[in-house]
């Protein structure tokens, strides 16, 4: 599912690290009640819900409570008043800076320790957005990887034989599967390229442009690492190839995302950034659509191949009263194969872990294959994980969305003053003021 930042209480806590409250006993005389929090609602919060039955079954002296539909602004407003449930997760993984740095969420090492977990178990991007400050808040319950949906019908019509590889050839294609009404507004889109138009993100945009946050010291180098003027330069190009207003109007004339009035789906967009969960519900809304699925082209051929990686975390807030039951639970759904392929399968998430890409029980899928690869692909990447969490992409978000409607004259100057501001948002993070 689409992961959307929701930093509005995030920027604006401290929250107070705390102890790691001991386990409970094993035998009870009736099962250990643990509320579980998490984001998925609908036919994905069914798929987990039946994971979790098939774990309660197991574990007889446990009951689970299952809670969809909940954002990290939830999460935070528990902590701080001290009512968290057992175990959370959160689809937004670049706020694991928060969670792990003010100890929101318990450092997990020693029970990972104490349950011979190791962290070789997953992908290096994986472990990357599940800690922070040397500590492991979290662990990382299947992904979401980035790629290219191509619609085959629409090439065919525009006689092109497959999917772009370079910038170059995405560029001519997209022109080429642009259709314009008679008075020059946009009926059909190669590829829509605006920030803020379903997936799109700076954060999965500049990986295959080779771009990067900050140097060797930690800080931005957004405006000294060339890769971010040659993106933004390409995409305000073509945005005023569509026409800003064309597109906005375009827009705002498409079904949501998450309906079966996608504009992908639907083929008023012939090429589509989006994650790998696309696969499910185009078999679910529209299974005779011919599509194909491939990596983002690059600007660098040997970044073929790699894309965005981001995905649901979890973890155990501080102050838990049922520790080591919550942590049997936090384990089992993350590193057993048998559960993460039978979850993938399902919700068509690529499953964590490196055995779990492998296994056996996973539903052989061409169009969902490529996202594995992409997963695997060491050089794939993912958002900052910084102190101040999703503050900081929403900072280069922002900029991005002034600099595409032409409100940013200068785009060096504009990048110089997005790197101190960045700079200063993680320093009065890290001090433990509001980023």
């Amino acid at each position: 599912m689409k992961r959307v930042a929701m930093a509005g209480a995030l920027v604006a806590i401290a929250l107070t690290a705390a102890g790691v409250a001991s386990g409970a006993a094993r035998h009870h005389a009736a099962p250990t009640k643990l509320t579980v929090w998490v984001g998925w609602s609908a036919r994905e919060l069914a798929a987990f819900k039946k994971l979790a039955a098939e774990y309660q079954k197991a574990n007889p002296d446990v009951s689970l409570s299952v809670v969809g539909s909940i954002n990290d602004d939830k999460i935070v407003a528990a902590i701080r008043a001290g009512t968290a449930p057992d175990v959370v997760s959160s689809f937004n993984s670049y706020n694991v800076g928060i969670y792990c740095g003010t100890g929101g969420w318990i450092d997990l090492s020693s029970l990972m320790k104490q349950s011979g977990i190791s962290t070789s178990m997953f992908p290096p991007t994986t472990n990357y957005y599940t800690q922070y400050g040397g500590k492991k808040c979290a662990l990382p319950l299947l992904a979401d990887a980035y790629g290219l949906y191509y619609n085959k019908t629409l090439f065919k019509k525009a006689g092109i034989a497959g999917p772009p590889k370079t910038i170059a050839e995405l560029t001519a294609d997209a022109k080429k599967l642009t259709i314009r009404n008679s008075d020059g507004s946009l009926k059909q889109v190669g590829i829509d390229p605006f920030i803020g138009f379903y997936e799109n993100v700076p954060e999965r945009w500049i990986l295959p442009w080779g771009g990067t946050y900050t140097d060797s010291g930690g800080k931005a180098h957004l405006a000294t690492n060339s890769a971010w003027a040659k993106w933004l330069t390409w995409q305000k190009q073509m945005i005023d190839w569509y026409g800003y207003k064309n597109l906005v109007k375009f827009q705002a004339g498409l079904g949501d995302e998450f309906s079966a009035s996608n504009a992908f789906e639907v083929g008023k967009v012939a090429m589509n950034l989006d994650g790998e969960w696309r696969v499910a519900f185009i078999h679910a809304e529209h299974p005779t659509l011919d599509y194909g699925t491939a990596p983002m082209p690059s600007a660098t051929p040997s970044l073929y191949g790699s894309g965005y990686i981001n995905g649901t975390i979890i973890g155990i807030p501080k102050n838990g009263k049922h520790t080591q039951q919550a942590w049997d639970f936090v384990k089992w759904v993350t590193t057993n194969t048998h559960a993460l392929a039978e979850f993938s399968n399902a919700i068509k998430n690529v499953p964590s872990t490196t055995a779990s890409t492998h296994s056996k029980e996973l539903v052989p899928d061409v169009h969902f294959a490529t996202f594995l690869k992409i997963f695997a692909n060491p050089k794939s990447g993912t958002s900052p994980i910084e102190a101040s969490g999703a503050s900081y992409t929403n900072a280069v978000q922002n900029f991005a969305t002034k600099w595409q409607a032409g409100q940013v004259k200068d785009l060096h100057a504009g990048l110089v003053t997005l790197d101190k501001q960045l700079d200063a948002q993680v320093a009065q993070a890290k001090g433990g003021g509001v980023p």
